[in-house]
């Protein structure tokens, strides 16, 4: 069975006074799980990964799959370096996970080519069925169709999360592996379009404010209520859009402190989003309130 399928959140990590925030971030994926989220992606973009050092990371493994209530729990393991993302890999089945999001090598800028032997390395080096993230934006290099399709082939590359923001390049993609892998929204705000060429879900970061949401978004298009499910999808934008004004998971992370769930505090070279931009989070977030239109 595939499980990359449904609402997923991209889980970020509380800190206080520079530690992680253990009791937030179990109270946070609790409150999730019990809210309809299907799985759970610690260690990713939103994680702050990258600004985490190898216990650390083995510590918020385990914090979220004891908290999860028995949904599903793909980390995070991707690096620039194939040799230590298989590490990372093999270290996340150790610890219980049920699969690994693997991202495209940021900053060495591989060939198609490199791309799939990474991906065909980690997936060889581990039995977790993996979830494959091409998101150009960050990395710098855009994993394209045609070698999408060939990493199809591998039985445990079950799923991609697409955050390159261009639909055609997701429709092509879709239609390449129709049958063979799962295809999930890397963005909030191209989740309805996204399943509307053949998605099934989404790694959400808005998931965090508005589980709900993006749970109705989902439903209402399995349902083929597509009337229900765009409406939903007008409601969520403002959200999604606030949640990217600045650099994530700086603006989410804003939000969940103003809802009362953990500090608002984050790693150098990130910080907190500017006093205006709090304004505008806190406006879309008190008008998703007042008319929720949640199916």
């Amino acid at each position: 069975m595939n499980f990359y399928t449904g609402l997923w959140v991209a889980v970020v990590t509380p800190f206080q006074n520079g530690q992680i925030d253990e009791a937030a971030l179990q109270n946070l994926v609790a409150d999730l799980a019990n809210r309809g989220v299907d799985g759970f992606v610690p260690l990713g973009t939103t994680g702050e990964a990258s600004c985490l050092s190898l216990e650390e990371r083995r510590r918020v493994i385990q914090l979220v799959l004891a908290a999860a209530n028995g949904r599903y729990v793909a980390p995070g393991c991707g690096t620039n370096s194939t040799a230590q993302t298989i590490e990372l890999a093999q270290e996340a089945k150790k610890l219980g996970a049920h699969g690994a999001m693997v991202i495209t090598p940021y900053y060495n800028k591989p060939t198609q080519e490199g791309l799939f032997q990474h991906f065909k390395a980690v997936h060889d080096a581990t039995d977790l069925p993996l979830m494959l993230y091409n998101v150009p934006g960050r990395t710098s290099v855009n994993m394209l169709p045609e070698t999408v399709e060939r990493l199809a082939d591998l039985p445990r590359a079950a799923a991609i999360k697409e955050a390159s923001g261009n639909l055609d390049q997701i429709s092509e993609i879709s239609a390449r592996v129709e049958g063979r892998m799962n295809v999930l929204s890397g963005d909030d705000g191209l989740t309805l379009p996204i399943m509307s060429v053949g998605g099934v879900g989404v790694v959400s970061v808005a998931g965090h404010v508005c589980p709900d949401l993006l749970r109705g978004i989902i439903n209402s298009y399995d349902r083929r209520d597509t009337h229900s499910a765009l409406l939903l999808h007008h409601t969520l934008a403002p959200i999604a859009k606030a949640m990217f004004l600045e650099t994530s998971p700086g603006p989410v992370k804003y939000a969940l402190s103003a809802m009362g769930k953990m500090r608002n505090e984050l790693r150098l070279p990130l910080v907190p989003v500017k006093k205006e931009t709090e304004g505008k989070i806190r406006a879309a977030i008190a008008a998703y309130l007042e008319n929720p239109h949640v199916a």
